[in-house]
Parts: structure tokens; sequence; C-alpha cells
């Protein structure tokens, strides 16, 4: 089954958090992606972008609104994200737990479903 780790922490920037620190979170998220990787879980990845680079869009009263930035002022941001491809919750919690940013803010596990071609949203298993 797909599970989503969506990874959750405090928005920085390498000079705000100091090089040294900014090089160590980067080893060790690259090594978190290998474990992944070399288990055979890892379907895929991806660090995002500031959230001030966000664009957010709704409607209000059928008229589309687009808005820079995120929907909600946080303290956190949704930072990135790791999609596994594991036999039950327990083997995503088991891997989610192990992701580096656990301490720095929450972690997410969220299972993914698939829309198909003939309108179904279907679990992914």
């Amino acid at each position: 089954m797909r599970y989503s780790i969506l990874l959750h922490y405090p928005q920085t920037t390498p000079e705000q958090l100091g090089e040294e620190a900014w090089a160590a979170g980067e080893r060790e998220f690259t090594a978190y992606a290998a474990t992944l990787q070399a288990a055979g879980v890892l379907v895929g990845a991806e660090v995002l972008q500031p959230s001030t680079s966000t664009t957010t869009l709704r409607t209000v009263d059928g008229v589309l609104q687009v808005q820079d930035g995120p929907f909600a002022d946080t303290k956190e941001q949704l930072g990135g994200t790791f999609v596994v491809d594991v036999p039950d919750l327990d083997a995503a919690i088991d891997l989610a737990r192990r992701a580096p940013s656990i301490g720095w803010g929450p972690v997410e596990v969220r299972p993914g479903a698939t829309y198909t071609v003939d309108g179904v949203w279907t679990p992914n298993a």
C-alpha cells in the first residue's frame, strides 16, 4: 500500500540555521532517502520550495481567488514528502519515525488512493 510521509517543520534558511547544521540536515535526508531506496519501498520524494513561493487557489461564491503565499499563517510548513510502498500502516509508521525532521516538527503518514479513468478512487494496495 502506498503512503505519503509528509514532513512539517519550521521554515528556515542556511543563513538562519548555520551552514554546518544545514549541511548536516542535507546529509541526514540523503541517508534517509538512500535507506528507503535500498529497502525497495521508495516511490518518490520531493523537497518543497519555501512556503513564500506558494500560490493558493480557492473559490468564494463561485469566484476563483488566487493568493500568493500559503493559505494558513503557521510556524511550521509542509517542507517535503516521501511516498513509500509498504505492506501496511505499521511499516509506514516505522519508516516515518526515522525521518530526520521528526525532532523539528510533526511527520504525517497518510494513505494514498489512485483515481482511475472510469472515475473511481481506489485505495493503493
